[in-house]
């Protein structure tokens, strides 16, 4: 099998890796803002859940919290939910994971900021909700979008843990053609498939960067 045919075996896989990489982020991001604003929150028992979850999301492996997401159902409640389940967990254990590593920047970003923000925005007559949208928000993201970009070239790369649970993403179908065609051009592949992913996504994320220069 020529390496052009062994591309054409991997394009499905490729598909599903980009769409666990897109809804990954999708719920990721706007879940990680919640969690800060959990950890940040002067309520000690919401403060305190939320230290403890993003330090077992970050403190235990993905691929464990993969497993855990996809056969949990049925070995606490005996629910059996088929192989269709597959792609919903890969996408809960993806966005619970990526969310508590979102949290922590987001957290750090929003604590960086001047307490003048905060009173000019008082002093202009914004009430919280108004400050914190249309004028801290705005200043963090631009002060976490290169620790933001850290984790999304990182997402890239961890895609290929589907395989853990057997979903057929482009790491999986390269890994079964390996095996059948006893060749390693399959891997050679998909290596190169996620070299030009990461260089297509770190462009994407420099160019929002400079798109945020004006907060500068």
């Amino acid at each position: 099998m020529s390496f052009g045919q062994i591309c054409m075996q991997l394009v499905g896989g490729m598909g599903v890796t980009i769409q666990i990489f897109v809804l990954t982020l999708v719920f990721s991001l706007p879940l990680g803002l919640i969690l800060a604003l959990g950890r940040m929150s002067k309520n000690p028992v919401i403060r305190n859940i939320v230290r403890v979850y993003n330090s077992i999301m970050r403190g235990t492996p993905l691929m464990l919290q993969l497993l855990v997401v996809y056969f949990g159902p049925y070995y606490l409640f005996g629910l059996v939910l088929g192989d269709s389940y597959r792609g919903s967990a890969v996408i809960i254990a993806f966005a619970l994971n990526y969310a508590a590593y979102f949290a922590e920047i987001y957290r750090s970003g929003i604590a960086s900021m001047p307490k003048g923000q905060y009173e000019a925005a008082e002093v202009l007559g914004y009430n919280r909700v108004q400050t914190f949208f249309t004028i801290i928000l705005p200043q963090v993201w631009k002060r976490v979008l290169p620790s933001i970009t850290n984790e999304v070239i990182t997402l890239v790369k961890d895609t290929s843990l589907a395989f853990s649970i057997a979903y057929a993403e482009m790491f999986t179908e390269a890994k079964a053609l390996a095996a059948s065609q006893r060749s390693m051009v399959p891997f050679v592949a998909a290596a190169i498939f996620y070299f030009v992913f990461n260089a297509v996504v770190a462009g994407g994320m420099e160019l929002l960067e400079k798109k945020m220069d004006y907060y500068e």
